[in-house]
């Protein structure tokens, strides 16, 4: 895992609201993590979902429980 990584990209989440914005409307962990591959930053999806109710800098990791559908 590289916490280093998920910080730095957080800290960047943190000042650019623009960024803030597409980390928001991303359906999973895993979109979040290629948002931040394609900014140059590795981390997975799972490492993110590891720090999930933590305060990282002025940032709070929150894992968003949206149910599935059911037939």
């Amino acid at each position: 895992m590289s916490l280093a990584e998920l910080k730095a990209f957080l800290a960047k989440v943190q000042d650019d609201a623009a960024l803030r914005e597409a980390v928001k409307a991303a359906a999973t962990a895993d979109d979040v993590a290629q948002i931040g591959a394609g900014l140059g930053y590795e981390f997975s999806g799972d490492e993110l979902l590891r720090i999930s109710g933590q305060k990282v800098g002025r940032v709070t990791v929150t894992k968003q429980d949206i149910p599935g559908e059911y037939n």
